[in-house]
């Protein structure tokens, strides 16, 4: 799978580095683009504060905990498989180590032309009261996995929203502006990857009913109370 990466560093880091029980310091942030087709963004880099050694950090969404135990969080998106999670991993600190900002292209073997591969498992759900119908996983190449697709009924029927966060913005008629943090960048792919997940939804809400929505989810109940329609 192709994929082409960009590093930028944090500045200010004393403003940046949170909590003093913090055992992390933000370094800078990373983005991906896979097969020129899909981009995911808000890829942490992170310092150790006991050995100063760097890490990457795929973003995150707390699922829930909040007693003796923590706040419990799980990836938003991250590499399946170990060569891959090597791969990109391994250039994006390499990249900031280097101090090279540039956008960086690897794995990109002639064979694929560019084209991304991709596949979906989609799980319906209803819970009365709540707006979310189904959640959807999206499979890259059988390399990279992005979770937490939600199906959405909106004022004009079921749309789908990519994984998002609020940010401090506030749009003209006072609701809060959502930036996505895992998205497609072409039109094309974007059809390509919204029909495919409606008709495993249809095909799976034909099978059997829809489950229960978990309600344990943080990032589902986020998603019930405030939710962007488009």
């Amino acid at each position: 799978m192709k994929c082409t990466i960009k590093v930028s560093e944090v500045k200010n880091l004393d403003n940046k580095k949170g909590s003093k029980e913090s055992a992390t310091t933000l370094r800078g942030f990373a983005t991906a683009v896979f097969g020129d087709s899909f981009k995911v963004t808000n890829i942490a880099i992170l310092e150790k504060k006991d050995d100063q050694s760097l890490f990457v950090s795929m973003p995150r969404y707390r699922s829930g905990g909040d007693g003796e135990s923590g706040v419990e969080y799980k990836n938003i998106c991250n590499p399946i498989t170990k060569e891959f999670h090597d791969m990109l991993y391994g250039a994006i600190l390499a990249a900031f180590q280097a101090k090279n900002f540039d956008e960086i292209t690897f794995n990109d073997p002639d064979c694929t032309e560019g084209k991304l591969n991709f596949n979906v498992q989609v799980t319906p759900f209803e819970r009365e009261g709540s707006n979310v119908r189904g959640l959807a996983r999206v499979y890259l190449d059988q390399e990279f996995v992005v979770n937490h697709i939600v199906i959405l009924e909106g004022k004009k029927g079921e749309f789908i929203a990519m994984p998002n966060y609020k940010t401090k913005r506030v749009l003209e008629d006072n609701r809060p502006e959502y930036q996505d943090i895992c998205y497609p960048i072409t039109k094309e792919f974007r059809v390509r990857l919204y029909e495919t997940i409606f008709e495993e939804y249809r095909l799976e809400k034909a099978k059997r009913p829809p489950l229960p929505l978990p309600p344990a989810d943080e990032a589902i109940k986020a998603v019930e109370k405030e939710t962007p329609f488009r």
